[in-house]
């Protein structure tokens, strides 16, 4: 009697571990997905500039802070699309971001004599650390 109990603790344990396992699983593979998206969405603007270099200095306007994009506020214009203000290139993309790394996300764009770098910040959701925050950075020369 004492050997199946025993045995059952041990296997207890053994699925305790397994789902434990799960779980870190789940944590990092947002995490990865989160960095995926933001890699994706800083190549896209400078993409966007790239394809569009007499208004590249525009783009600084892509700055937001966190909290200040409400994804209710945003739509998908059509036709003639500005880079700047109202239903712009700049706020679909600051939509983009908000839509993909939640509502805490923020982004500065810098732009001098060509180079440019782009910087999103997001809270991890599932952070393991104190601090829950990840940033990603890409500079480049157009």
């Amino acid at each position: 009697m004492i050997e199946v109990l025993v045995t059952l603790v041990v296997l207890a344990l053994g699925l305790l571990g397994f789902a434990l396992l799960q779980t870190m699983n789940l944590r990092y593979t947002q995490g990865a997905n989160h960095r995926t998206q933001a890699t994706n969405l800083a190549y896209d603007l400078l993409d966007q500039m790239r394809a569009n270099r007499l208004s590249a200095a525009q783009y600084t306007g892509a700055t937001f802070a966190a909290g200040s994009v409400t994804p209710a506020a945003c739509s998908r214009p059509v036709g003639t699309v500005p880079v700047a203000g109202t239903g712009g290139v700049i706020e679909r993309w600051q939509c983009q971001v908000v839509d993909a790394l939640g509502p805490q996300a923020s982004a500065n764009v810098t732009y001098n004599n060509g180079a440019v770098v782009v910087t999103i910040n997001w809270g991890e959701r599932f952070a393991l650390e104190s601090a829950g925050s990840t940033t990603f950075v890409v500079s480049t020369q157009l």
